[in-house]
């Protein structure tokens, strides 16, 4: 496979390092070996590229190494697991909205505190003038 991106270039336009992508093939997160030049190295196709995406969204979001493994094997194993996909998925979808709504409170607050010092320093300024 001469085609492809070179690691670093791959790395470059995932926004990773080439050993991250390393680590991904070694640690079972990839669906498939990633495909050589003649030279022997690395060539990433646009389907690994797009897995790629789709795991550093997954680790993005907080999903586990594991559970991101537990993901890619079920797909490697092809049609028939599909609820077993499913449900890790709407798990990780609910772990990610309690974050988001935890994220929130905490913007609240931020929001909050912010208004506090804005008025403070409107007041301030009033009675300045």
């Amino acid at each position: 496979m001469s085609d492809g991106l070179p690691i670093a270039e791959a790395a470059a336009r995932l926004g990773l390092t080439p050993d991250t992508l390393r680590y991904y093939e070694r640690d079972g997160l990839l669906l498939h070996p990633v495909g050589r030049a003649p030279s022997g190295h690395r060539r990433y196709g646009p389907d690994d590229v797009r897995w790629i995406e789709l795991v550093t969204r997954l680790r993005s979001t907080g999903m586990t190494i594991r559970d991101v493994r537990r993901y890619a094997d079920l797909v490697r194993d092809g049609a028939g697991n599909e609820d077993e996909r499913l449900e890790l998925l709407r798990e990780h979808r609910r772990k990610v909205l309690a974050q988001l709504a935890e994220v929130q409170q905490h913007l609240g607050a931020i929001d909050y505190k912010i208004g506090v010092y804005v008025d403070a320093l409107e007041g301030r300024d009033a009675g300045a003038a």
